[in-house]
């Protein structure tokens, strides 16, 4: 069985380290025998799934485990070099915006400063109180790549986890470009962890996929319905640019997000936003205002 590799920091200290989870632990993973630091996991996730295997082996062998609740989740990259999201890649959501289904992605970027961990405050800027939810499956890349094929694109990927692409609905539609209102600092949720590639079924498709607010099922699909299956998307962004180990491509969001309800639903200081994908675990944070 695959466990999944977390970045975390341990209590009063500053140094990024990672880790596998198994039984409700922590093992670190510190091994000089391979050409990385330990918090670094696109570097470990570069050395490929067999280094990966070998070295989440050796610390689950090991004797030094803290218990999960003590560390201090990361996301599962902290600084990914390039974060890529897709919009309108599920046909409902696409539809409930009244957007056709498109015949390419939409992509976008976001950056490494919006991102937070599991558990951390999702911040709800001053500017603006229409903070909406979007759950979101991310695959982590782990080896360079460039001009893949659908033969030979699956190979690039060395994970997945769970996202929330939260957004300022009302500065998004500010301009024709998305960006500002996808880059508010503590709003891009990730984590809890990265489940190795073939810990599920490839590109990570027949997935549940579901948003909770309060307890409230507020988006629920299957990965299977992407328009853009992980595959065809890293096809297509590799026709353009070069992957490297630890960017993270966002696969875009299903029907059901508050802006197209009636009347809205938009999160609120003390809201609890939970993103579930079948097998990759449950991503979970509480809405606070930005000071």
């Amino acid at each position: 069985m695959a466990h999944p590799f977390v970045s975390y920091t341990l209590p009063g200290q500053d140094t990024v380290r990672i880790g596998v989870v198994a039984d409700g632990s922590v093992a670190e993973i510190a091994d000089s025998g391979h050409p990385f630091k330990p918090g670094a996991l696109a570097a470990l996730a570069a050395q490929g799934p067999q280094a990966m295997r070998e070295a989440a082996d050796r610390a689950l062998a090991g004797a030094k485990r803290v218990p999960l609740a003590e560390v201090r989740l990361l996301p599962p990259v902290p600084q990914p070099g390039k974060i890529i999201c897709l919009g309108l890649n599920y046909a409902d959501h696409a539809a409930e915006g009244g957007n056709a289904k498109p015949s390419y992605p939409s992509f976008f970027m976001r950056g490494a400063t919006s991102l937070i961990a599991h558990g951390a405050p999702l911040l709800r800027p001053g500017v603006s109180d229409k903070l909406d939810f979007e759950a979101e499956l991310a695959v982590v890349i782990g080896k360079r790549a460039r001009h893949l094929t659908p033969e030979d694109a699956l190979s690039a990927v060395a994970g997945y986890a769970c996202f929330n692409d939260a957004t300022l609905r009302d500065y998004q539609r500010r301009t024709a470009q998305w960006t500002i209102g996808k880059n508010f600092d503590g709003t891009g949720a990730f984590g809890p962890w990265l489940v190795p590639a073939d810990a599920v079924p490839p590109g990570a498709s027949g997935l549940k996929i579901e948003s909770r607010l309060n307890g409230r099922v507020m988006q629920s699909d299957n990965t299977s319905n992407m328009l853009f299956p992980v595959a065809e998307t890293l096809c297509l962004l590799t026709e353009a640019l070069t992957l490297e180990p630890g960017d993270v491509i966002a696969m875009g969001t299903p029907a059901g997000v508050g802006y197209a309800r009636k009347p809205p639903v938009w999160m609120q200081p003390g809201d609890r936003i939970e993103i579930e994908i079948e097998g990759l675990g449950i991503l979970a944070n509480t809405v606070k205002d930005d000071a």
